[in-house]
């Protein structure tokens, strides 16, 4: 299987930390996040990931050259094109895929991506299964609303009156159907542009693994301290 994982953020709300450093290099229990991810999906089966890089993009391809054992391809972006720009500009690495996973590399997680890729087969192999949680602020994420069968009733990002408490954890299993609905204009957004027109096309999988943004200083030293406590 092969992997997006989208780094190309700038991550302004982290003020200095990311000044000089991306924030997809910030380093968690000593090794930086993106490496995390990278030892994640390794794990999970993924032999093939693409990067998208923007920020500092120099530091974080040297960074990406150490990972011999499994195929990491470069996708700058002189300009942001927004996660749904880039699935579209870079659709040509998964165009013979029927199946593949989206990470946001924003967030660090403790997540079992085999039983997100049994789900989203079991589902039938749905335009997307979105990985979710449960969050106590709903206001700031992508919140989903779900069946019992796990079909998405509802979704809306960042919604002023949050119709639940099941957030997009920025961890996805899509399928080729996902190319179609992909938007021509750039920059474009999962959350924004894609996700709601996949309302009913696309399953929900809610764990309890743990899930923590890490777009401020705040956030960031939780999942610090998370990843000291668990010892990696």
């Amino acid at each position: 299987m092969k992997a997006f994982l989208l780094a190309a953020g700038l991550g302004t709300r982290l003020g200095e930390l990311t000044r000089e450093t991306p924030k997809c290099l910030l380093p968690i229990a000593g090794e930086p996040l993106l490496g995390h991810w990278i030892h994640s999906l390794g794990e999970s089966g993924v032999t093939e990931i693409l990067v998208n890089l923007h920020h500092h993009a120099d530091q974080v391809r040297a960074y990406l050259s150490r990972f011999q054992t499994i195929h990491i391809e470069c996708f700058h972006e002189p300009e942001l094109l927004g996660s749904a720009g880039t699935l579209a500009s870079a659709w040509k690495f998964v165009e013979n895929e029927e199946n593949f996973l989206i990470i946001y590399a924003d967030n660090y997680a403790r997540v079992d991506l085999n039983r997100l890729r049994r789900f989203h087969e079991e589902k039938g192999n749905p335009v997307l299964t979105v990985l979710a949680y449960k969050t106590d602020q709903p206001s700031r994420c992508g919140i989903l609303e779900l069946a019992q069968d796990g079909r998405v009733l509802s979704f809306e990002e960042k919604p002023k009156s949050p119709k639940s408490n099941l957030a997009n954890a920025g961890i996805h299993a899509a399928s080729s159907a996902l190319r179609e609905f992909l938007p021509s204009h750039k920059p474009a957004d999962l959350g924004f542009h894609v996700l709601p027109k996949l309302v009913g096309k696309m399953c929900g999988y809610v764990t309890d693994e743990y899930i923590q943004d890490i777009g401020t200083p705040e956030a960031y030293s939780a999942a610090q301290r998370a990843a000291e406590a668990n010892g990696n």
